[in-house]
Parts: C-alpha cells; sequence; structure tokens
C-alpha cells in the first residue's frame, strides 16, 4: 500500500466536464481500462508530454490535434502504450480518434488520444471501436473516481485531489487525477495527468499556469530515473463559473495558478508514496547551491542511486552512500568542507566528515521512519531545489519483472 495515503478522497464535479469508464478488454479483463472525458464547447486546454525521443505515438497525435484545435474530448486507455508501434501504431491512434469524433459528432482534431501500459503491442482497434458507444452513453459529471481508477497500471490506489478557490467573487474548483507508480522521472510531467477547472481562463495564460504547475511538481519526483514514453500532462478550463476571462494581468491570476500547482504538486506526491514496492517516502532537499541546475543535479545524484535507495528500504543509516552520492553528482570545484548533510534534524555530516555529535542509533531512528528528509547544505549560494523519491525494494525488482507476465 502507498506510504501514508489509503483511499482516494471524495471529488469535486467541474462544470462543463462528464467522464465515463469502461470495460474494453484491451489488456486488463473485469476492470475497467478505456475512459472518455468530454469538454463543453469553449473550454481551454493546455498540455504538456514527454520529451523521450521514443514518444509513444498518441503523443504524436495529441500534439498534432492540440495545433490544430482545441480538444472537446479526451480518449484514454490503460493496459496499452501504443509506444514502438511504427506506423501502425500512428494509424491506431488517429483511427481511434476518428471513431470518436464519429460517435460524438466533431472534428477527429478536436480528440486528443493517450494511452499507458506494455510498450511495443499494437492497439486492439476493435476493441476500442466497440466500447466506444458504451462509454459516451455513461458520460457523467460525477465520474472522476471510476476514470481515477480506470487509468491505473501498476498503481496500487487511484490518485486525485480537489481544491477550491474565489475568483472575483466566485467560487473556482480544481480537480485532479493522475496514474504512474514506476518508469517515473518525468522530463515534463508525469505519466498520465489530467486536470480541470471551471474558471475562464485565456489560452496563453492556462499554458503558463499549467507549466509553472509541472515545474515545482511533476517534475521534480523520481522513482527509478526512467521518462516514460507516453508522460502527458493535461489542464482544461471550462469558464463554466462565468466571470471575467482570468489572465496573467488578472489580480487573482496568481492564487489560480497557486492552486493548479498545489493540485499537481498532491497527484505528483501521491505517484511517489504509491511507487511500485515503495515503503519509504523520501523528500530530498538540497539547498546553498550556486543555482537551482547544480541544487537538482545533486538531488537527483542522491535520489535515484541504487545504494541509497537500497539503504533506505533497509533502514540502514548508511550516510557513506549519501556522502559519495553528493560527491559524484559533477559539481565544478565543490568545497567538501562546506557540505554538511542531515537526515530529519540529525546531523550526519558537517564540514565534509562525519559530524563529531552524530551517534548511529540518532540516524536508526530516523532510517525506521515511513518519512524521511535527506537535507543536503552546499555552501555555495542560495539556490534550493526539493525532489521526492522512494526506497528500492524486493517488490519493485518482482513488479517490473513480471509486468508483461
Amino acid at each position: 500500500m502507498p506510504v501514508g495515503y489509503r483511499q482516494l478522497p471524495p471529488l469535486s464535479e467541474i462544470p462543463g466536464i462528464r467522464l465515463a469508464a469502461v470495460a474494453a478488454g484491451i489488456r486488463y479483463q473485469g476492470r475497467d481500462d478505456l475512459v472518455v472525458m468530454e469538454l463543453a464547447a469553449g473550454s481551454r486546454a493546455a498540455a504538456v508530454f514527454t520529451r523521450n525521443a521514443f514518444c509513444a505515438a498518441p503523443v504524436v497525435v495529441a500534439r498534432e490535434h492540440l495545433h490544430r484545435a482545441m480538444p472537446r474530448y479526451l480518449l484514454i486507455n490503460s493496459g496499452n502504450a501504443n509506444a514502438g508501434t511504427g506506423e501502425a501504431g500512428l494509424a491506431a491512434a488517429r483511427d481511434c480518434c476518428q471513431a470518436l469524433a464519429g460517435l460524438a459528432g466533431c472534428d477527429a482534431a478536436q480528440v486528443l488520444p493517450f494511452s499507458t501500459g506494455v510498450i511495443g503491442q499494437q492497439l486492439p482497434l476493435e476493441r476500442v471501436r466497440s466500447a466506444l458507444p458504451a462509454a459516451l452513453s455513461a458520460l457523467s459529471a460525477s465520474a472522476w473516481a471510476p476514470v481515477a481508477e480506470a487509468i491505473k497500471t501498476t498503481d496500487t490506489v487511484a490518485k486525485g485531489v480537489s481544491r477550491q478557490l474565489q475568483i472575483d467573487g466566485r467560487s473556482v474548483t480544481v480537480t485532479g487525477i493522475a496514474k504512474g507508480a514506476g518508469m517515473i522521472r518525468p522530463d515534463m510531467a508525469t505519466m498520465l495527468a489530467y486536470l480541470a477547472t471551471d474558471a475562464k481562463v485565456e489560452a496563453e495564460s492556462l499554458r503558463a499556469c499549467l507549466q509553472a504547475a509541472v515545474a515545482r511538481s511533476f517534475n521534480r519526483i523520481t522513482v527509478d530515473g526512467d521518462t516514460s514514453t507516453n508522460d502527458a500532462c493535461v489542464l482544461v478550463a471550462t469558464g463554466a463559473a462565468g466571470g471575467a476571462e482570468v489572465s496573467r494581468a488578472h489580480p487573482d491570476y496568481p492564487a489560480l495558478c497557486e492552486v493548479v500547482a498545489q493540485v499537481c504538486e498532491r497527484l505528483a506526491e501521491l505517484i511517489v508514496r504509491d511507487a511500485e514496492g515503495a515503503t519509504k517516502f523520501v523528500t530530498v532537499e538540497v539547498s546553498g547551491g550556486a543555482d537551482s541546475r547544480e541544487c537538482l543535479q545533486v538531488a537527483y545524484a542522491v535520489a535515484q542511486s541504487p545504494l541509497v535507495k537500497t539503504a533506505l528500504f533497509a533502514s540502514d543509516p548508511n550516510w557513506g552512500r549519501i556522502l559519495a552520492a553528493v560527491g559524484r553528482a559533477g559539481l565544478q570545484d565543490l568545497d567538501v568542507s562546506r557540505v554538511e548533510i542531515f537526515l530529519d534534524e540529525v546531523c550526519i555530516v558537517h564540514r565534509g566528515g562525519v559530524a563529531p555529535e552524530y551517534r548511529e542509533a540518532d540516524g536508526q531512528r530516523v532510517m525506521d521512519q515511513e518519512e524521511i528528509r535527506i537535507d543536503i547544505r552546499l555552501g555555495r549560494g542560495s539556490a534550493r531545489e526539493r525532489v521526492w523519491t522512494s526506497d528500492l525494494s524486493h517488490d519493485y525488482v518482482r513488479i517490473n519483472a513480471e509486468y508483461r507476465s
């Protein structure tokens, strides 16, 4: 089970959004695996996608469609990534969009496709097509929870969060769901995440809001250092709350962006809490860097070290592994005599060596916890960054070894 998280909380409806999840038998039997999300006419959408060179066919098609038109529908399947499938995969993604568009009475470019699951297998088109009428018939404003369940792959729980704020005196809601548990070091977003608000937001301002939120959330997590072929994050603004259009010049724009970022941060955190086989939720904080880049360089060197991650799994206060990871992070002219490292509030490294006051029992007390903070102070500047990660357990190996079986 996830660290410190047991079940999906109640999720608020977003006026202008209807959703449905149905069973298409794409890979899983006896569970929903196909999702349709309908966006009200006039909705605006922004998205970010993986930077993996082998991006999946639906990513290619979704990018193309988003450049041509604002979407009216999102089509999501789990169990099959439609990645590494060449021209046939691209044709399948386009065919799915065309099939949904034909039933819904819109242009195919107004459908954005998304897939997650096993790489290298062709998408079973007929199963998707056959399930679309049932999905359209089942569309409901209250289906956020079953949709969050349907997009899961190796996730053990559905992930979602809702937040409210006031814009021009009107109540506005932001709801988001996400899936992801492995193949996580996003290079834009996470595996799949969908957020919606009933605020009315200008298109370019919506894009800026999403990009800023992603930078401090989904781009600050790692489970195993692997960027997926299918990563995508979408933010939709339906405008159903009414009121004046929100742009970057609007006095409530910063508040909207802050709430969107909070939703993204919570979803990103839940992905790490539900990391494959995880028993620990770990925050790596790096401060005193010359700039953000080198803080992240150090943070990821520690967060992705198999030696550090296995020590975390064993609850072993083997601080030398953290020290070594900081040292190999590649910072130029690092003065190790100025580096300090803490486990929570316990100083383990001072002036490049073991802290005089450090006692193994103190380190053990922290490592025995489910939630741990590794605090690294570089003493080179004022920059600060944070990354969330997990431990590396026997179950991570088992889950990924058995993934296709």
